[in-house]
């Protein structure tokens, strides 16, 4: 090794970065600087390593060995690092500067956006950048300090704080029901419109689990599909169907009648894995003043059991 002591944490943030993505153009842009910056800064790193890192060609930027073996002592001492700076942070008075969240769209609309006055107005030197996307959302790649995700937590790499779980419901308005009546076990669901949230990875199953026995999927053909959980909201409170949806995107509408609840023998779901309500901050074991203060704030707002949860 030539100078291993002249490694940066800007040498290891563009390291992992072009690890992770397999692009120097990818991780410019995130950066806001050139590829050529970028290339240049790994040159270097490969210089004070002694050691190739990546192959290059036109097409694709590929880790060498030496890359992969290096990649999780950059993590390790990337993570160090962000430890520091974040108890220096942390010495500070209050939160300050900006915070970038992300969020599922519908999530964000009702359950994040509505509650973003009273968290700036407790921390008024803080600003928030919120992003809402419902597809799948790397926390390596992603320029988010915290990242609000539903599902199971299964890389181990990331640091997350669950702020709630998801149970689903099976619904629909009083006068769909009236009209076509009411199913009284899954199989009844074949001869009922339903409508189905169909996304970047395809339609949804719906499960059913009976005595808390076995999952049993049950085929459905839907009248409606949409990539928009808004609109087949919409659609059911205007008695098109019966729709399979997490509580905290129905729990009003069941709490307030517009909904019922049906098969409530039942358990129901999209998946049979156990999803959670989670804050991901991946840079660091020890998270910041800010993703704390984000933490904690919707911890508070969102109450045990949050405030959507419908009992009924």
């Amino acid at each position: 090794m030539n100078d291993i002591n002249s490694i940066n944490m800007r040498a290891l943030k563009f390291f992992i970065g072009v690890y992770d993505s397999k692009s120097y153009s990818v991780v410019a842009r995130k950066e806001g600087v050139s590829p050529s910056m970028i290339s240049r800064v790994i040159s270097q790193l490969e210089d004070s390593l002694g050691q190739q890192l990546f192959y290059r060609n036109t097409r694709a930027i590929i880790p060498t060995e030496s890359g992969r073996i290096f990649i999780e002592y950059a993590r390790s001492m990337a993570e160090q690092l962000n430890e520091v700076r974040n108890e220096l942070l942390d010495r500070t008075i209050e939160p300050k500067g900006l915070i970038r969240i992300n969020a599922p769209v519908f999530f964000g609309q009702r359950h994040i956006a509505p509650w973003l006055a009273g968290f700036l107005r407790r921390y008024p030197q803080v600003q928030v950048e919120l992003t809402q996307t419902d597809d799948y959302i790397d926390p390596h790649v992603s320029a988010a300090d915290i990242i609000f995700r539903i599902g199971t937590l299964v890389d181990s790499s990331l640091h997350s704080r669950i702020l709630g779980s998801q149970t689903y419901h099976l619904a629909a308005s009083k006068a769909y029901i009236a009209l076509h009546g009411m199913p009284t076990e899954p199989a009844d669901l074949k001869n009922h419109q339903c409508l189905v949230y169909s996304g970047s990875s395809g339609q949804n199953r719906w499960f059913f689990n009976k005595n808390k026995t076995t999952w049993l999927h049950q085929p459905i053909t839907p009248i409606l599909t949409s990539n928009n959980a808004e609109t087949l909201l919409i659609a059911a409170l205007n008695d098109m169907g019966i729709v399979l949806f997490p509580d905290w995107l129905i729990g009003d509408s069941l709490k307030n009648g517009q909904l019922i609840s049906l098969l409530t023998d039942c358990e129901s779901a999209i998946k049979i894995d156990q999803h959670y309500i989670t804050a991901i901050y991946p840079n660091s074991r020890t998270p910041s003043l800010n993703v704390r203060a984000v933490i904690d704030y919707f911890l508070e707002v969102y109450g045990n059991p949050p405030y959507w949860k419908y009992q009924g």
